[in-house]
């Protein structure tokens, strides 16, 4: 849907259909902007001063064993300690953000991990980090990212807190496959002032993994993210995982944001000319699983 933006040094080979720069990472960012439904807007709130209110939301469905979702929570553990990403959030405009952690799956599988917390130093840092690594992930059915996105929009107001940004960073390793179509939720924060950034773990085997799509991280670009300075960085192996999301938090949690290049800003790097992506794959492919058992049942 939008342009594909250049945000660090170097263009990265990987083979996807479009790439971005983000440091030497092995898998490459993707950009979106706001040029197709533009930017919304937000009433003030009365909360606490912070740089970024930022929603960690991440996939627990049965597409990902329980020692894939160990490595997430231990990747987003191992971020919040590291000293690159404590230096990002204090040395922001307030030097504090609010950052609250998010399982879901399916359309009535949502659950606060951790909730609205504020981070405000090394030590505030290093206890949401103690937090996330003494919880156990629980595994859900299917895929909603509509669903996400409609639990946690209504989370920023009356947080307690009044962020120069609201970010709703979201994980998964698959497309939407239930609940309303997933642009429809997407456009509705959107316009509400949030920014939806994407992690696409493009780590399934194919063969084994029926809810699989090639170029997860192109669906992500046109069909999850949205609102200004919007991005994806894909995961193409479990081992590049935790840089991945410390260079993500680094990104997010930064004073030096890059906001507002859907507005035309910012270099545009196209590497290969591909068709959009099909924004409801996952459901169509759902409709296809369950036709089959039908007829097999026959």
């Amino acid at each position: 849907m939008g342009p594909v933006s250049a945000i660090g040094p170097a263009l990265l080979a990987i083979g996807l259909s479009f790439a971005m720069v983000l440091s030497p990472l092995p898998a490459a960012a993707l950009d979106r902007g706001l040029s197709d439904f533009g930017a919304g807007s937000r009433a003030p709130s009365d909360g606490e001063p912070v740089d970024v209110e930022l929603v960690l939301a991440v996939d627990v469905s049965w597409s990902m064993d329980q020692g894939e979702q160990e490595i997430q929570r231990d990747g987003y553990a191992a971020a919040f300690r590291d000293p690159k990403v404590q230096e990002a959030i204090l040395d922001g405009v307030h030097g504090r953000v609010a950052v609250t952690y998010v399982e879901w799956a399916g359309v009535a599988s949502q659950t606060i991990v951790v909730p609205w917390t504020l981070i405000d130093s090394k030590a505030a840092a290093d206890s949401f980090a103690y937090k996330l690594a003494t919880e156990l992930p629980d595994r859900e059915r299917r895929t909603s990212i509509s669903a996400a996105i409609d639990r946690i929009a209504p989370m920023f107001a009356g947080n307690g807190f009044d962020g120069l940004r609201r970010v709703i960073d979201i994980s998964g390793d698959g497309p939407n496959n239930q609940g309303r179509m997933v642009t429809v939720a997407r456009d509705e924060a959107v316009a509400k002032g949030i920014t939806i950034n994407g992690l696409p773990l493009m780590t399934s085997d194919m063969g084994f993994s029926w809810g699989s799509i090639a170029h997860l991280d192109r669906y992500y670009s046109d069909c999850v993210i949205g609102g200004p300075g919007a991005f994806v960085i894909p995961v193409n192996d479990w081992s590049q995982f935790p840089e991945a999301v410390r260079r993500k938090l680094i990104l997010e949690l930064a004073g030096g944001w890059p906001v507002g290049r859907g507005g035309g800003g910012g270099a545009v790097v196209k590497v290969q000319d591909v068709p959009p992506a099909d924004c409801l794959v996952g459901e169509n492919m759902w409709m296809e699983r369950q036709q089959r058992w039908m007829d097999d049942s026959r």
